[in-house]
């Protein structure tokens, strides 16, 4: 209705049919369709975040900007530029270094960043090729030249499982060749041990045919570290290991240091194991029916809740604890505490440390779930599940069906990528732009592969 000087005016509009249908039908050649730019085409992209002194993120390419104060640690999570160029397939953190598995037309697999003092990314040098200076500390990744025999091709060495410890990195690649390199004091390198053995300014890769570890009926398929020992896994669920053993770590029935790799026994020897996990001294290994085996470190009682129980175990024990949790997809071993993630979807964690139960709960001998909505469900998202668990010494993380990182645990250097140095006491969402795949966690350091989200 319009009032025009005192007088009401009614108007109506009307169309007729042939207007209705031109305003209905709209030209659809006019509406703009909205296609996201992408940056690059590589299927995966890499996010680092943590301690950055060391070189281990990769994201320095300028030596006196990486000496400066304020480059010290990266808060948040940071796209990798080498990710951008390079098609990543994998990653492997160790204690203050980052290995990277790529696809490349020029044959090289393998790239490193970070400390290098024993040669765990092998032999680095710049400078004048007659007399060039070692490099320590290397800031970007650089390649890791892996020493072929003739009729090797670049298929042969792209690389099926890596894992890096202390100071050593074991590769395995598809033609089934184990390549370890770093330090060797412990026989963690899987040759024997040389005493004052100089690792620094070394060019010594070891190269293992898989024959050697497990026969021709068999290969392996997975390799892990803790922080100086090494474990293969083979197909047929079979655990070689080698390295330091201490606290029991390498499961073979006694506590000595072993240069050998052995396949080791126990309450694993007829079981068929599907994965194994260790950031430290402890391991944690699970079969094919969903049952949790351990050994190693149990000072916290991770592996053995029972009165009288052993603080060291030096062979394969079924765990009794685990049995209460159903069936197990995936295990995680940190320095002082364990996780399991059951077919439910349910985290459950155990040990001493930083659990995800709050600041007043900091041990429990028994596996204690974690609430779902703590990991992203909610009544608008109801089929939210946890699908994969890792930790590092330290912290622990959690990867949903979403693609979302939710991280918990101690904060000092900023590993947890939540924008502070504070312990995080509850999972707490990581700021990502992808889809998380897989997580390597360091000691001070944390690296995420992703898919873009479209």
């Amino acid at each position: 209705m319009l009032k025009t000087r005192g007088i009401v005016l009614g108007i109506s509009r009307s169309y007729t049919a042939k207007a209705k249908r031109g305003v209905l039908a709209q030209d659809k050649s006019k509406i703009k369709e909205y296609s996201p730019k992408t940056t690059d085409s590589h299927e995966h992209r890499v996010y680092v975040w943590g301690f950055q002194e060391t070189g281990a993120l990769g994201l320095q390419t300028n030596v006196k900007k990486a000496k400066e104060r304020y480059t010290e640690m990266v808060h948040h999570p940071t796209r990798l530029q080498f990710s951008n160029n390079n098609e990543i397939t994998d990653v492997a953190a160790g204690y203050g270094f980052t290995v990277y598995a790529v696809n490349r037309d020029d044959g090289e697999t393998l790239f490193g960043s970070g400390l290098n003092t024993d040669s765990q990314l092998g032999f680095q040098v710049k400078g004048n090729p007659n007399d060039p200076a070692n490099l320590d500390v290397i800031i970007y990744p650089t390649a890791i030249k892996l020493p072929r025999v003739q009729g090797e091709t670049d298929e042969d060495m792209r690389v099926k499982s890596m894992s890096a410890g202390r100071a050593h990195l074991v590769v395995l690649t598809q033609n089934g060749t184990i390549f370890t390199l770093g330090n060797n004091s412990y026989g963690q390198c899987g040759r024997s041990i040389i005493e004052e053995e100089r690792y620094s300014k070394s060019a010594l890769i070891h190269r293992i045919s898989q024959e050697d570890i497990c026969g021709k009926e068999d290969e392996v398929v997975q390799v892990e570290c803790g922080q100086d020992h090494s474990m293969f896994l083979t197909k047929k669920g079979r655990i070689y290991t080698c390295g330091w053993g201490a606290d029991g770590q390498t499961g073979q029935g006694n506590y000595h240091t072993a240069g050998q790799i052995t396949l080791i026994g126990g309450d694993v020897e007829k079981e068929k194991i599907v994965r194994l996990s260790c950031s430290s001294d402890c391991v944690l290994a699970l079969n094919e029916a969903g049952d949790a085996f351990g050994w190693g470190n149990s000072e916290y009682g991770q592996l053995d809740d029972s009165e009288l129980a052993e603080t060291q175990i030096n062979i394969p024990r079924a765990l009794k604890l685990t049995k209460s949790i159903g069936k197990i997809k995936d295990v995680a071993a940190g320095g002082s505490f364990c996780m399991a993630l059951n077919d439910q979807g349910l985290v459950y964690t155990w040990g001493f440390g930083i659990l995800g139960f709050g600041p007043f709960v900091e041990q429990t001998s028994k596996p204690q779930h974690l609430l779902p909505p703590l990991f992203g469900r909610n009544d608008f998202s109801n089929e939210t599940t946890v699908v994969s668990i890792g930790c590092g010494v330290f912290h622990m993380g959690a990867v949903n069906s979403d693609g979302d990182l939710f991280m918990w645990g101690k904060n000092r250097f900023g590993h947890l990528g939540l924008g502070h140095k504070k312990d995080q006491f509850f999972p707490f969402k990581a700021a990502i732009n992808g889809k998380v795949t897989k997580v390597a966690y360091g000691v001070d350091h944390t690296i995420a592969l992703c898919k873009p989200f479209f």
